[in-house]
């Protein structure tokens, strides 16, 4: 998989264009996100509105069926063949969904990532993992399948209001823990030094490439791409709960799960404690305190157990540490030490 810094190569996205028939191409995106065209930093994207577009809701509620539906219905209006290309510019939502529908419209049809937000950038475009929300569980129906381009384009990362960053920032940090010691340190000085541009694209195109090395390893999530669950299964659990509560940020939610993960680290795998305190420090700081509370464990089990990592319906499998640089997947953890993890976390 290929990834393109749109400030550096903008001629191969038109390049990409000129080979489709122009009613043939399709752009699936958010009201807002259209706005950011006519922006400084979105102009270059402006030749996307050329085709048809397809405005959506970008929130995680939208992230289901029907919406999908609606996705369908736009390329059989337009008669969209298979030799068609959809179009997703936006965040996570806009590209799991889009690529589910093209995934599956017509048996699939080629399409293209734009990620407009940090968690894009560095995760949900990276990685052929298409899907939507069924049954109130997170990503529980989709596909694997592969955009045949992701552009990266940083520049539009000015347009982010200061939540939707450090969302994406959550996912940054998961991933430079699972690299290496000095990949981790860069992370905690870029989140000190957001005005720093250029480390800011260093530490993007490096996640974007550790991702895709191992979505090369392990394409359909049967060994070492587990790992790029980190935080996810607690953090997961999180972000669903909040959907019938208080709408909570995936980044903030797998930012809990950071700190969660890293407390049975700490206690199974004996990760030092540091990166304990060093994730909590950053929570706190910047993401404000857990959003949820000791009444909340039963509900909150009950749906790590609906995780699709795990291999058995009666057992929760994580994601964990010995070391940064060095995950382990597939480490069953029992339920005292779960509801001991949220202890830890909720006390903060």
């Amino acid at each position: 998989m290929a990834y393109i810094q749109l400030n550096k190569d903008l001629e191969a996205l038109k390049h990409l264009l000129h080979t489709y028939e122009d009613n043939q191409v399709f752009v699936l995106t958010a009201p807002h996100l259209h706005n950011i065209l006519i922006t400084k930093e979105g102009a270059l994207l402006k030749c996307l509105d050329n085709y048809p577009v397809l405005l959506i809701d970008d929130s995680e509620s939208s992230k289901v069926l029907d919406t999908v539906a609606l996705t369908w219905d736009l390329l059989l209006q337009h008669q969209a063949t298979r030799h068609a290309l959809l179009i997703c510019l936006g965040g996570g939502v806009i590209t799991d969904l889009g690529g589910f529908a093209a995934s599956t419209y017509k048996r699939g049809i080629d399409f293209v990532h734009i990620p407009t937000t940090l968690l894009g950038m560095v995760d949900a475009a990276i990685g052929g993992k298409t899907g939507v929300n069924y049954g109130g569980i997170k990503n529980c129906v989709g596909t694997f399948a592969e955009p045949i381009q992701t552009y990266i384009y940083p520049p539009l990362l000015r347009t982010l209001p200061a939540e939707e960053f450090l969302s994406g920032y959550a996912e940054l940090i998961k991933t430079c823990l699972l690299s290496s010691q000095q990949d981790f340190n860069d992370s905690l000085m870029a989140l000190e030094c957001l005005n720093d541009e250029q480390l800011l694209e260093y530490l993007i195109s490096r996640c974007a490439a550790i991702k895709s090395n191992v979505v090369t390893m392990d394409h359909n999530e049967k060994g070492i791409r587990k790992c790029l669950n980190l935080g996810h299964t607690i953090g997961h659990a999180i972000e669903e709960y909040s959907m019938s509560h208080q709408s909570l940020r995936h980044g903030y939610a797998v930012m809990q799960g950071l700190v969660a993960a890293a407390y049975l680290s700490v206690t199974m795998m004996g990760l030092d404690r540091e990166v304990l305190r060093q994730l909590s420090h950053i929570m706190v700081t910047h993401y404000g305190h857990a959003s949820c509370a000791c009444s909340d464990y039963d509900e909150l089990i009950k749906l790590m157990k609906q995780d699709k990592k795990n291999v058995s319906c009666h057992t929760i499998s994580f994601t964990l540490l010995r070391a940064i640089g060095q995950p382990v997947v597939d480490c069953v953890v029992p339920e005292n030490m779960i509801r001991e993890a949220l202890d830890y976390l909720f006390s903060l």
